[in-house]
């Protein structure tokens, strides 16, 4: 009956698969599985059969014992093991073998209730594993019998059942509207469902118009939210039609409105920019979510709701942070990045922010979040926004949450005679310097040029407060490029992957290259190296640089960059 079952298990909307043929007379309580988008690896099956479990970095053997019984060694990992992703894997290898170890390790699971750690009760990580036992249940169902199948089942409904009911501290944002999206799955898997149905997509619906912006950005301004979330949504839309019943216009509204963000934030080389929490995001998990994008237009210049801008032209991008801090209660990853931005030059990532990693974030999250961390103006070495500091506040937020920043936060764009000009500015470092930071680009009609300014100026009618009136200008540097200062410590000599030139000049002020860190490596951190400018503000207020691209060889770019100057910013 298994191998029968496979092979009639028809995606019904390209996607959700129809459970009626797997378990004749039992389709009053399961029927309907969702399509999951993630991408699958048949080879970690193997590993996962003999007893290896390779999560968030972290490798974890068995050796006969239950891995729901073993200290787990990181928070990633064990969020990993108790969100069951991983049984994607086992169903992409497709054997009996691989579906009998999938039955094996849920059965361990759902019979034992010693096994439940504080980490699987946590919201987000509920709502996974409810989606991921619902996605994957024909791996888990093609062959067994009635009785385990209805232990499953009973197991299953539990975990709908403390979702759907207990009071849980869910965190804002993005863990709620996991909650949300698991509720609906399960309630349109499960048959007679439908007065869960209409409650749970009425409390989706809201939730999506709440949390996702006019603009189709996330509230939190974090990039990664739209990938997390777009992952499910999808697949949930199509579970919609697979039942015929209409999906709620609020969904399909978010879907609209979030995808042409994605082609927003993408570099040319296919990465996301790296704001607010960004870690790496799996280039194949793009392009499954780019497939559903039916635009397939430009990118649009300024996202006025999330707060960002985008410059292109030729193969040159810049995306540039213009929004303040989200709410205090959905800004536990935001970051002190205003006025921070991205370059890229055809799939050449140049300038970047440092990220976030995507495991082992506690080690790197008070670093990352600084201003330090992104290409853009830091005073005093104080970050523009202030976080929860006390450990006992942290504790009891469950994070840092930002309590101050920027309020006012301008940007303002036009096309030029030589190109097109973004003026923007911040009042981040007003209250306590008495500063305000304003920062002007201008990218060149060909794209083969940025010229900018760092302006730090009082309030009308202000002064600069205190003694305490250095500040540092950061461009962090992408790994792949070849940095080398030249001799006269006025510019950057920049050597791309594809053997492209830049140079980096600002002829008024002296140019340090430091070393710096990328934290969104898919392979974790990488060093690297940053351009650095230092100076006082009561000396020098004011800072112009440029990014010029050469189409001479590096030793001509040398020798010639003397005899170059400024075009004048039309300020």
């Amino acid at each position: 009956m298994g191998r029968f079952a496979r092979s009639t298990m028809a995606r019904a909307s390209g996607g959700s698969v129809a459970l009626s043929r797997l378990w004749p007379g039992r389709t009053d309580r399961l029927i309907i599985a969702p399509h999951d988008l993630r991408t699958a690896d048949a080879t970690r099956a193997a590993e996962i059969y003999a007893g290896r479990f390779v999560f968030a970095g972290k490798i974890v053997t068995c050796h006969g014992r239950s891995i729901f019984d073993l200290e787990p060694p990181s928070e990633d990992w064990e969020v990993a093991l108790l969100g069951f992703g991983w049984l994607r894997h086992l169903r992409a290898a497709d054997t009996a073998l691989t579906r009998a170890n999938a039955r094996s390790l849920v059965d361990d699971w759902i019979s034992n209730p010693g096994h439940k750690r504080p980490v699987s009760r946590r919201a987000d990580v509920l709502a996974r594993r409810v989606i991921s036992l619902l996605s994957q249940a024909p791996l888990v169902l093609g062959d067994t019998d009635g009785k385990f199948y209805r232990r499953y089942l009973r197991g299953l409904t539990r975990e709908i059942r403390y979702l759907r009911y207990t009071m849980l501290d869910i965190p804002d944002g993005v863990p709620r509207l996991q909650v949300l999206i698991a509720l609906c799955y399960a309630s349109l898997c499960l048959a007679n469902q439908a007065r869960h149905i209409r409650a749970a997509a009425r409390k989706l619906s809201d939730e999506l118009q709440r949390q996702i912006l006019p603009d189709g950005g996330h509230i939190s301004r974090n990039p990664g939210a739209l990938i997390e979330l777009l992952i499910d949504l999808l697949p949930l839309r199509q579970t919609f039609a697979a039942r015929n019943i209409a999906p709620p216009p609020a969904l399909l509204n978010a879907i609209d409105r979030m995808m042409p963000m994605l082609r927003f934030f993408r570099h040319g080389d296919g990465s996301f920019a790296l704001f607010n929490g960004m870690s790496s995001a799996p280039s194949d998990l793009l392009a499954t979510l780019l497939a559903y994008d039916d635009a397939h237009g430009a990118p649009m210049a300024h996202m006025p709701h999330s707060g960002f801008q985008r410059l292109d032209a030729g193969a040159t991008t810049i995306i540039m942070d213009t929004g303040p801090p989200p709410p205090p209660n959905l800004s536990h990853e935001a970051h002190a990045g205003c006025l921070s931005f991205e370059l890229s030059s055809g799939p050449s990532r140049i300038v970047i922010n440092c990220g976030m990693p995507a495991t082992g974030r506690d080690n790197w999250r008070s670093f990352a979040r600084g201003t330090a961390a992104h290409s853009t103006l830091t005073y005093h070495d104080t970050s523009s926004c202030q976080f929860v500091e006390l450990s006992a506040m942290k504790r009891l937020l469950q994070g840092a949450p930002i309590i101050g920043g920027p309020g006012n936060v301008e940007s303002y764009r036009e096309v030029v005679a030589n190109g097109e000009l973004l003026t923007t500015s911040h009042d981040g470092y007003l209250k306590r310097f008495g500063v305000v930071h304003r920062r002007v680009l201008m990218l060149a009609h060909d794209g083969a040029r940025v010229d900018g300014e760092d302006t730090l100026s009082p309030a009308p009618g202000g002064r600069i407060k205190g003694n305490e009136t250095d500040y540092a200008l950061r461009f962090h540097l992408h790994p792949s490029v070849k940095a080398s200062r030249l001799s006269d410590a006025r510019g950057v000599m920049l050597v791309l992957p594809n053997r492209d030139v830049w140079t980096f000049e600002a002829l008024d002020d002296k140019v340090e290259l430091e070393d710096s860190v990328f934290l969104a490596g898919n392979d974790g951190p990488r060093r690297t190296a940053q351009i650095v400018i230092r100076q006082d503000s009561r000396q020098v207020s004011s800072i112009r640089w440029s990014f010029v691209r050469s189409s001479a060889s590096a030793s001509a770019t040398t020798a010639k960059r003397n005899a170059r100057r400024e075009p004048e910013l039309p300020l």
